[in-house]
């Protein structure tokens, strides 16, 4: 089930991606509506990450075309906002808390420009947004995986961008930082800002998300999430392979949907 977006934020055509001549990602064609929180969902290898590499870029496309706010992405680069996986970062570049929020900003400042007051300000308000601002000055290198993930959505947030697309933003992090996290994705959808996000814990989907893209080399599915998160398109999502599959389609059943700070 594939549900078409009037006027979207972002729209996706036939797009393939292809590592050494094999596909990873085939064909996919979706839309998302603009102030949706959406989740990205899929098995390990499903093409998840590609798929917000390719949107953003990063990944050369086979075939197909990426459109946000109905133009390409160059000329929207600025009111696009990436926050990428933790492990891809070299956490041990000497930079403080603060340089690394500032980073956020270049583009508003250009790279070789002096920061402005507002851009000061804005980094330290995005620090106070995820509860960091008493750590401005030390050294990311010696913060914890949730205190550094909480810096690199801090960065993204300074962008003030319109969009937003983060890669595992909950993984290996404490259940307060998600809920920081999620409350924070929550605030951004209510000014309208859209966010998109890969995910892997599926027993936190209903509560986190209003839009949900299912992957599985090919889209299965996307959609609003009360229609689209299924046990029946679960199953063809993930082919029955998850040991945990059998049991959130229980919890569906009895409308139950434990999230971690419950536990």
């Amino acid at each position: 089930m594939i549900q078409q977006v009037e006027n979207p934020v972002l729209e996706v055509h036939d797009l393939t991606v292809s590592y050494d001549k094999k596909p990873v990602l085939w064909g996919i064609d979706l839309s998302v509506p603009k102030g949706a929180i959406a989740g990205i969902v899929g098995p390990n290898g499903a093409g998840k990450s590609t798929l917000i590499k390719s949107i953003m870029g990063l990944t050369a496309l086979s075939s197909g075309y990426v459109k946000i706010f109905d133009q390409e992405l160059n000329e929207v680069r600025q009111r696009v906002s990436y926050v990428p996986q933790r492990e891809s970062v070299d956490w041990d570049f000497p930079a403080s808390v603060f340089d690394v929020v500032l980073m956020g900003r270049y583009s508003k400042i250009g790279l070789f420009k002096r920061p402005r007051k507002a851009d000061t300000e804005a980094a330290l308000f995005a620090l106070k947004q995820v509860g960091m601002d008493k750590f401005k000055d030390r050294q990311i290198s010696q913060l914890s995986g949730g205190q550094q993930q909480r810096v690199f959505l801090a960065r993204a947030l300074t962008q003030q961008a319109d969009i937003y697309f983060m890669d595992e933003p909950f993984a290996g992090v404490d259940a307060a930082t998600e809920k920081a996290i999620i409350q924070i994705l929550k605030k951004l959808s209510e000014d309208g800002k859209t966010v998109i996000v890969v995910h892997h814990d599926l027993q936190s989907v209903s509560t986190y998300f209003d839009w949900v893209i299912m992957l599985n080399l090919r889209l299965v599915a996307s959609g609003p999430t009360d229609q689209i998160f299924t046990s029946e398109l679960l199953e063809e999502t993930y082919g029955g392979k998850l040991t945990l599959l059998s049991e959130v389609g229980e919890l569906m059943k009895k409308g139950q949907y434990p999230s971690r700070d419950k536990q």
